[in-house]
């Protein structure tokens, strides 16, 4: 079988792709990653096959633009960026991925491959990495901070609300998919992130029965695999003085704000005072320096990247934004989460992971050091939150997502 994976995003939504193909590569199949120039460095130490969808300097000015993180304007951000690389990125399916032999898995964001289907009847499998990329009257996802409550609403009010989120995201949307479909003679998509964006041949959830049951109406074809745990182990350096520092004291609170994220200045400074008000050591993870303190205290360091493997099961907590891949980090190291959601999937995720008992929620307006360091008081000292990690991390402990979804992938072709 041939493979033609194309992972749309920041790192968090480029690794699972990643792990995913080398999980392919190991079982015999032929492998191709189409996704931003940014990644080439990773894919190359990997020996992965690479097709670039735009440069390096375009993943740079889409993660530096300010309104990406806002809960409103962050969805015009990613249109943009969408609808410029839907022709080049149909190319590229039309080229590699029309063979008899091949599948196309493609994240939910990479709409040309979803419009290749209908063009080209290729075979596609949609990988969605988070449950808020499934629209359901029954449990339903948290799409805004200001739907937090939506799941104490009768169904009849939530199909209403659907209808019109559905009615605000295809208008949102509509440049970046139909614009490239009236160019191609196609008829225009509708209910793009309830209905369209799922292919028709197969689903695959990234996420366990567990962290968010399969409801009655996602769509039939859908297949949870489990979290796909990859995150750069074994191939990323890991300075020396990562070990030096956590051999030095205590388990640290692990910091991390998004790999992508450029606007968390915020986020560090609260992380950094929050350890001054507890006493306790802390490891602030960005690539990105110019958010950090100026000054940091004693027992806080920084470092650009470190593989959550590498660190979580020597830490006492991770204090995150709610991506999917930092909250399943900490799920299978078993340490508790504090969350401060913004946008996108991180209200939801974060409503799942209290819901599991394993973590609190700030929300952004409200995180400072002080509220950061009450709410990780009450975190670390709670023995029923550590009873509750340690038995979702025993449900993760053996499981290999990955052979899950390469299975479901495998049965597509």
């Amino acid at each position: 079988m041939r493979a033609l994976l194309v992972p749309v995003g920041s790192a968090g939504d480029v690794h699972p792709h990643v792990g995913l193909a080398l999980a392919l590569r190991d079982r015999g199949h032929d492998v191709t990653i189409a996704t931003n120039a940014y990644f080439r460095p990773l894919i190359d130490r990997l020996g992965l096959r690479l097709i670039t969808l735009g440069t390096a300097a375009d993943y740079e000015r889409i993660t530096a633009n300010p309104d990406l993180w806002h809960h409103r304007k962050g969805l015009s951000v990613i249109a943009g960026a969408v609808r410029a690389a839907a022709a080049e990125l149909y190319g590229v399916v039309r080229e590699h991925g029309t063979r008899s032999d091949t599948v196309v898995v493609a994240h939910g964001l990479a709409f040309a491959a979803r419009t290749a289907q209908d063009a080209l009847g290729i075979r596609l499998v949609t990988a969605h990495l988070q449950p808020s990329c499934f629209h359901s009257v029954y449990r339903s996802p948290v799409l805004h901070p200001a739907l937090r409550h939506i799941n104490v609403l009768p169904r009849i009010v939530k199909r209403l609300l659907f209808r019109l989120i559905d009615l605000a995201a295809d208008r949102a949307l509509d440049g970046a998919v139909n614009h490239h479909r009236r160019e191609l003679g196609l008829e225009p998509a509708r209910h793009l992130t309830s209905r369209w964006w799922h292919s028709p041949t197969r689903v695959i959830g990234m996420f366990p029965e567990w962290f968010a049951p399969a409801q009655p109406d996602w769509p039939p074809v859908t297949r949870l695999t489990g979290f796909p745990l990859y995150d750069e182990r074994g191939a990323a350096p890991v300075p020396a003085d990562v070990g030096d520092f956590l051999d030095a004291g205590d388990a640290p609170v692990v910091f991390v704000a998004g790999s992508g994220n450029r606007q968390a200045t915020w986020f560090f400074q609260a992380a950094a005072d929050a350890c001054r008000h507890l006493g306790h050591r802390g490891l602030l993870l960005t690539r990105y320096r110019d958010q950090l303190p100026s000054a940091m205290p004693e027992g806080v360091r920084h470092f650009d990247y470190v593989p959550l493997t590498e660190v979580l099961p020597r830490s006492a907590a991770l204090v995150h934004h709610g991506g999917i891949g930092s909250a399943a980090q900490a799920l299978a190291a078993g340490v508790p989460h504090l969350v401060a959601p913004m946008t996108f999937d991180q209200p939801d995720n974060a409503d799942r992971l209290r819901e599991l008992g394993v973590a609190r929620v700030l929300r952004p307006s409200r995180v400072d050091g002080r509220s950061m360091a009450r709410e990780l008081e009450h975190l670390l000292g709670s023995t029923d939150t550590a009873t509750r990690c340690r038995a979702l991390a025993a449900r993760l402990d053996g499981f290999d997502g990955l052979r899950a979804a390469c299975e479901v992938v495998e049965a597509a072709e």
